[in-house]
């Protein structure tokens, strides 16, 4: 008797977002798909490449929606955005006022976000049973919000907050407190001494980057005594991890938060469990050929 051969399901996602032709999300999303057996098209909705603003978000949706899209991930400049765009939020997204997922499902639209969960996820695998005593967090923008909620949620105690804008400081408290009433959560004014008596430090700026390199702090304020978790990822190793190292420290690299985040959302798009272990190796492979090609 012949093979019979069954088509794999097909599925169509999509990144909306600015600047993002070197997203890695397409290639690990794809991927995963095809070892489960789906036919899985990741398409880039750049707003740059199509001479689009955020005021465009609307009928990108509705045009995504309407071509049988399961879903959408969105990013910047769009994640604020998008949160009026859908039928429902799920509850850490109603928190954060910010999605970087979008699932169509029976008529409706559904807001996610995975941000915080990545990272969440991140650090109970790569500095399992750190203190979360006194945590300083560098950066209070999008993604700072994210990563406070993220640590909040994990048990800190107490999350002191510095940015170069002390308006995103209070915004960001504001924003999340009432959602985490165990934690205290303080606007930083010295970080020498918010230090000294920390238990670990969170960077969530984009310093370390690509076009954006240095430090974020000066090196000698680097202290074994804590923890250093980056979330920037590319490079893995940034300045600021390679100064953790050399310094003692437990150090988690952004790469983490960067597969979490789009295990989470594969897993909302398809309803199947990801090999996270392999979307890792698989990230790790993809981060290696970019830095040969760099």
């Amino acid at each position: 008797m012949s093979e019979v051969l069954i088509a794999p399901q097909v599925l169509r996602v999509g990144l909306i977002g600015a600047g993002i032709g070197g997203s890695l999300s397409p290639a690990m999303h794809m991927q995963e798909g095809s070892r489960l057996g789906l036919d899985y098209i990741y398409d880039i909705i750049d707003l740059q490449q199509l001479g689009c603003t955020v005021s465009d978000l609307p009928r990108l949706i509705e045009d995504a929606e309407k071509n049988g899209f399961a879903g959408l991930n969105i990013t910047h400049p769009c994640k604020q955005a998008a949160v009026a765009l859908v039928d429902e939020l799920s509850a850490d997204a109603a928190v954060l006022r910010s999605i970087n997922t979008l699932v169509f499902r029976n008529g409706r639209r559904f807001g996610h976000n995975t941000d915080w969960w990545g990272f969440a996820e991140s650090f109970r695998r790569g500095l399992s049973g750190a203190s979360l005593e006194r945590v300083v967090q560098l950066g209070a923008g999008g993604a700072g919000v994210a990563v406070a909620h993220a640590v909040a949620g994990m048990g800190a105690k107490s999350i002191e907050i510095y940015d170069l804008d002390p308006a995103k400081v209070s915004a960001l408290i504001s924003q999340i407190q009432s959602a985490h009433p165990h934690c205290v959560f303080v606007a930083g004014k010295d970080l020498p001494a918010a230090l000294r008596e920390a238990t670990g430090l969170v960077h969530a700026t984009p310093t370390g980057m690509l076009g954006h390199p240095g430090l974020p702090l000066d090196e000698a304020l680097i202290d074994a005594r804590f923890w250093v978790a980056d979330i920037v990822y590319f490079p893995l190793e940034t300045e600021l991890v390679k100064a953790a190292k050399s310094k003692g420290c437990r150090v988690l690299d952004g790469g983490g938060m960067a597969v979490f985040q789009a295990v989470g959302a594969f897993e909302l798009f398809t309803g199947r469990q990801a090999d996270s272990s392999r979307m890792i190796a698989h990230f790790k492979s993809l981060q290696a050929r970019l830095t040969v090609g760099s």
